[in-house]
C-alpha cells in the first residue's frame, strides 16, 4: 500500500509518527491530513529519509532549494557543496535541475549526500538525452523515452518529480487568446509546448496520465503537478491560460488519489500583492486542498540581483494566504546560476518569509522563538539572540566585525542604548 493508502486506512505508519513529532501534532491528526490529501509525505519506496518532511496544511511551510549544471557549468563539484550550503541552511527539500555534464551521474551522487527528499525534473533529461545522445530536437523526443526517463528517476530513488500535466492543447488556446509578455517561462513547460505544436498532439503527459500513476504508485513518488503557463512577468498574472491549467491540474489531483498517489500543485510566478490571497484561494479550491507549492511568487520584475527579497515578499504573503510550501529563488534568478553564497542567501530569504507566514498561521510554536528573541534582546543577552537567529552564522559574524560599546550593547547606539536609556527611567520611576 502507498503512504497514502495507509493513512485511509486508519494505519498510523512510523513515518507519519517522526513526521508528526516534528510538527508538534499527534500522529492520528497527520494521519487524517494525509489521507484527506491536504498533506503529502515524499518519500521513495526504495530508500528511507533520515530527513522526511511532511507538507501541508496545518503545518510548518517548507521552503526547497533548486541546485544543477548547466551546460556551461557542468560540474558536479560544485553542486554537491551548493547541497550541503542549502541543508545547512535550512532547506526541507533539495531539487536537482541538472541539463548539463553527466546527468544520471550526478543525480545519483546528489541523492546518496541528500538525507531530505529529492525531486526532479525528468523532462529535463529526457530533452537532454534527445539532443546530446540521438541529435534530434526537443519537439522530436519520443514520448516512450520521456516515460523511461520517469520511471528510471523512479527506481533510483527520486521522492517527488514535477511533471506538466495541465498544459493541454484546450489551454494553447487561451494562451493565445491574449497577448503575453513573457509567453511560457517555465522550461519543462516550453518544451511540452513545442512537441505539442510540432507533432499536432495533445500533451503526452497529459494522454498518458494513467502510465504516470502507475509508476508513481509502484515506487511511491509524490507528483508535483508543474505549472507550466506560470506567469513570468505581472502583465501575465492571473490570466485564462494559467486558471485552465490550475482547473486541469484539480482534475488530474482526483484521478491520482484515487490510485492512491499523493500529489501537490504547483503556481505563480511572478504576481502583483494584490492577486497572491485570491490566486492561493483559487488553487485550494479547485485542487481540492491539496498542498500548494509557489516559485515566490515574485512581486516585481525590476529587481534583478535581489530577486530573493522580492520572492520571499511574495512568498510571506503567499504562505500566510494558504501556500504550503516555497521554492526558493536566490540573488542570481534571470541572471546566472547560483553560486554557494547565492544558494545560502536564497534558503535563508525564503525561511524568513515561511516563519513570518507561520506566525499569521498559527503553527505551533513559531511565535515563541521571537518571544524568547523579545526577551533576550532586552536583556542584551547577545549569545541567545544569535542562537534563535535563523541565520546564527551571519548574526554571530556581524556582531564579531561591530565590535560592542563596554561589552554591552552594539556599536549602533552605544551609550545611547534606548534599552539601557529605558531601564534608568523604569528604575527612576520606582524610586
Amino acid at each position: 500500500m502507498t503512504i497514502k493508502e495507509l493513512a485511509k486506512n486508519n494505519t498510523v505508519s512510523p513515518l507519519i509518527k517522526r513526521c508528526a513529532e516534528s510538527e508538534g501534532i499527534s500522529p492520528e491528526k497527520l494521519s487524517r491530513l494525509v489521507a484527506q490529501g491536504k498533506v503529502v509525505i515524499p518519500q521513495n519506496r526504495h530508500q528511507e529519509l533520515s530527513r522526511p518532511v511532511a507538507i501541508g496544511t496545518g503545518l510548518s511551510t517548507k521552503v526547497n532549494a533548486n541546485i544543477g549544471t548547466s551546460k556551461d557549468h557542468p560540474e558536479p563539484e560544485p553542486e554537491l557543496e551548493k547541497l550541503k550550503a542549502a541543508l545547512d541552511a535550512g532547506a526541507h527539500t533539495i531539487m536537482d535541475l541538472s541539463t548539463g555534464g553527466p546527468i544520471k551521474e550526478i543525480r545519483r551522487v546528489i541523492k546518496e549526500h541528500c538525507p531530505a527528499p529529492l525531486g526532479t525534473v525528468p523532462i529535463y533529461q529526457a530533452a537532454v538525452e534527445t539532443v546530446e545522445i540521438h541529435k534530434k530536437s526537443v519537439c522530436e523526443m519520443d514520448v516512450s523515452d520521456l516515460f523511461r526517463v520517469i520511471e528510471e528517476q523512479a527506481l533510483e530513488g527520486v521522492d517527488f518529480i514535477t511533471v506538466h500535466c495541465g498544459l493541454t492543447l484546450e489551454a494553447v488556446k487561451r494562451l493565445r487568446s491574449r497577448e503575453r509578455y513573457m509567453g511560457v517561462v517555465s522550461r519543462g513547460g516550453s518544451f511540452i509546448l513545442e512537441w505539442m505544436m510540432y507533432n499536432n498532439r495533445e500533451n503526452p503527459l497529459y494522454e498518458h496520465f494513467d502510465d504516470l500513476l502507475a509508476i508513481a504508485r509502484e515506487h511511491e513518488v509524490t507528483l508535483s503537478l508543474g505549472d507550466g503557463l506560470r506567469p513570468g512577468c505581472l502583465h501575465d498574472a492571473t490570466d485564462g491560460a494559467q486558471i485552465h491549467e490550475l482547473i486541469i491540474l484539480g482534475e488530474l489531483t482526483l484521478r491520482a488519489w484515487e490510485a492512491g498517489v499523493q500529489v501537490m500543485i504547483e503556481g505563480p510566478g511572478h504576481m502583483s500583492m494584490d492577486q497572491i490571497p485570491s490566486n492561493m484561494l483559487l488553487e485550494k479550491r479547485l485542487c481540492h486542498e491539496a498542498p500548494f507549492y509557489v516559485l515566490g511568487p515574485l512581486v516585481t520584475d525590476i529587481a534583478p540581483g535581489y530577486d530573493h527579497i522580492t520572492s520571499a515578499i511574495g512568498g510571506a504573503i503567499a504562505a500566510a494566504s494558504g501556500a504550503d510550501f516555497l521554492c526558493y529563488v536566490t540573488p542570481a534568478e534571470h541572471l546566472r546560476l547560483p553560486t554557494l553564497e547565492d544558494v545560502r542567501e536564497g534558503v535563508i530569504a525564503s525561511r524568513i518569509a515561511a516563519h513570518a507566514a507561520d506566525i499569521v498561521k498559527g503553527v505551533p510554536g513559531a511565535l515563541e522563538k521571537d518571544r524568547q528573541m523579545a526577551i533576550a534582546r532586552h536583556s542584551l543577552d547577545w549569545e541567545t539572540q544569535t542562537r534563535l537567529s535563523i541565520d546564527p552564522e551571519k548574526a554571530r559574524r556581524f556582531r564579531d566585525e561591530g565590535g560592542t560599546y563596554h561589552g554591552k550593547t552594539c556599536t549602533m547606539c552605544g551609550e545611547y542604548c534606548a534599552i539601557k536609556t529605558y531601564r534608568r527611567a523604569m528604575k527612576m520611576d520606582q524610586e
